[in-house]
């Protein structure tokens, strides 16, 4: 039970009771869901039988060539799997009747998820102020690649646009480090302007912090899905203890360990923010930035939702379905691959293997040794598997020429127009992103000025923080036809 005190907010329609139940309830059910995506996209390997009683680990059902399961299994029949799982969640119930069958998992998700991250931000975007002083404009400048470089750098963007890919969208966090001091009482230069070490300060003392959808509970304006009223945070912290052992562990004698953990609760308003721990007020105080120091990034824009689009939802039936062909055909050429025979009439045929140079010896007229089996050819079954893959294609806009998988006469390609019209699709998606991801990193760019203002560190004029973004070409650039001199030309 939560012991929430909005008293300090003074706001009489922040209700306790309500962020009690989003806290609760609808944060679970976020969790489970968002859950579910990266699952899909990281295909995370869990050893068999792993968590199950001794009594259910079947050895018909444990009877398979790889000792692990794998994510997405999940969307697998059970015919395939042995396993059935009831809801969107839990790790599935195996069955007695029905016994594991060859599974193949081919994951077409995770590397058009990370194809698309290479392109959008494999090379960083330049940031230009737009300050009207150039000598304002260097100083912003260098202030901006501190805090960026402090918070994570080119990694920091790589999760931005990672995370934002798989689940939709994602949130930065602008905040001041709590062991920078009192950055308040920075000295400046003349005017209000700091010296050359402004750029040092403001990466030591603001950051940037990126955080998950799941963690994420939103309270909207009930007029306007666009404006934030107030951000909540939730997730669970492990500690570095070990975790007391339950009542029903005491009782039975049972020594479990486990990490310790504590739930925790953020939650910023314009003016106030407090921070929950297990329940209960650890801390809180006044907001200094005047406003929610969060920047919410779509990853497509999904009108009248504040959750964006996300990459991975759409292919998960479509990856289902290829597994399942792929495991159906493993399956038939396990059975049918290899040569097998039956013997009529021939005293101990079950026990003599069949080798060259073999012989066998009956007076039974009627003995015969009769050849069956061997892999047929399913064009059928091929080119589904084939139609499958060009579904993810389109769906994905991601091709695995953008891969740099060449077959057929694609490795003809001799110009850079030539290659741009056959990768437009994944280009088109990188020009959508970068209007979505740009206009949310240039305004983290206008918080970390206001909070470096805030604080003394970089005094700036609300009219020179705004920023520009020049994104780099994705792809490699021909100099040839960009009409740069060639050598032994003038």
């Amino acid at each position: 039970m939560m012991e929430l005190d909005f008293t300090n907010f003074a706001d009489p329609t922040l209700d306790e009771s309500f962020v009690e139940y989003l806290v609760s309830e609808e944060s679970r059910d976020r969790a489970l869901h968002f859950a579910r995506l990266w699952s899909y996209y990281k295909n995370d390997l869990t050893p068999l039988g792993l968590g199950l009683p001794e009594a259910e680990r079947s050895a018909d059902w444990l009877a398979s060539a790889r000792p692990y399961y794998q994510a997405q299994e999940f969307g697998l029949p059970a015919r395939i799997t042995g396993r059935s799982h009831l809801g969107y969640g839990g790790a599935g119930v195996p069955q007695p009747a029905i016994a594991r069958k060859e599974v193949v998992i081919e994951n077409d998700i995770g590397w058009r998820i990370d194809t698309g991250v290479h392109f959008l931000v494999g090379k960083p975007p330049a940031t230009e102020s737009l300050a009207r002083r150039p000598e304002d404009a260097r100083q912003v400048e260098a202030a901006l690649a501190a805090v960026w470089q402090a918070s994570g750098g080119q990694a920091l963007l790589e999760e931005i646009a990672l995370l934002g890919a798989v689940y939709g969208s994602v949130d930065l966090v602008i905040r001041v480090r709590p062991d920078s001091g009192d950055v308040a009482e920075v000295p400046g230069g003349e005017g209000g302007v700091p010296d050359g070490t402004a750029a040092l300060r403001a990466g030591r003392n603001v950051s940037l912090e990126v955080i998950e959808a799941p963690r994420v509970l939103p309270v909207l304006d009930e007029h306007d899905y666009r404006r934030l009223r107030y951000w909540i945070q939730v997730f669970r912290r492990q500690t570095n203890s070990l975790a007391p052992r339950g009542l029903v562990d005491r009782l039975l004698g049972r020594a479990a360990r486990r990490t310790g953990e504590v739930e925790v609760v953020e939650i910023f308003g314009p003016t106030w923010w407090q921070h929950y721990e297990d329940g209960r007020l650890a801390a809180e105080g006044e907001n200094p930035f005047g406003r929610i120091p969060v920047v919410h990034i779509q990853n497509f824009a999904s009108p009248m939702h504040y959750d964006g689009a996300s990459e991975v939802e759409p292919l998960v039936a479509l990856q289902d379905e290829l597994n399942t062909r792929l495991s159906d055909r493993a399956n038939r050429v396990t059975f049918q691959s290899f040569k097998m025979y039956l013997g009529k009439g021939i005293d101990g045929f079950e026990d003599r293997p069949v080798a060259p140079g073999r012989m066998w010896a009956t007076d039974n007229p009627d003995a015969s040794i009769e050849e069956f089996g061997g892999d047929t050819e399913c064009p059928s079954e091929d080119r589904h598997i084939d139609q499958l893959r060009e579904a993810l294609d389109k769906t994905s806009g991601v091709t695995p020429l953008a891969a740099g998988l060449l077959k057929d006469q694609l490795g003809n390609l001799t110009s850079a127009t030539a290659l741009k019209v056959v990768l437009m699709g994944t280009l088109a998606r990188v020009q959508r992103k970068r209007i979505t991801y740009g206009a949310g990193l240039v305004e983290a760019n206008r918080l970390v000025l206001d909070a470096l203002d805030r604080f003394g560190i970089l005094r700036t004029d609300p009219a020179d923080r705004d920023t520009r973004l020049r994104w780099p070409d994705p792809l490699p650039v021909d100099l040839g036809e960009a009409g740069a001199a060639r050598p032994g030309t003038i």
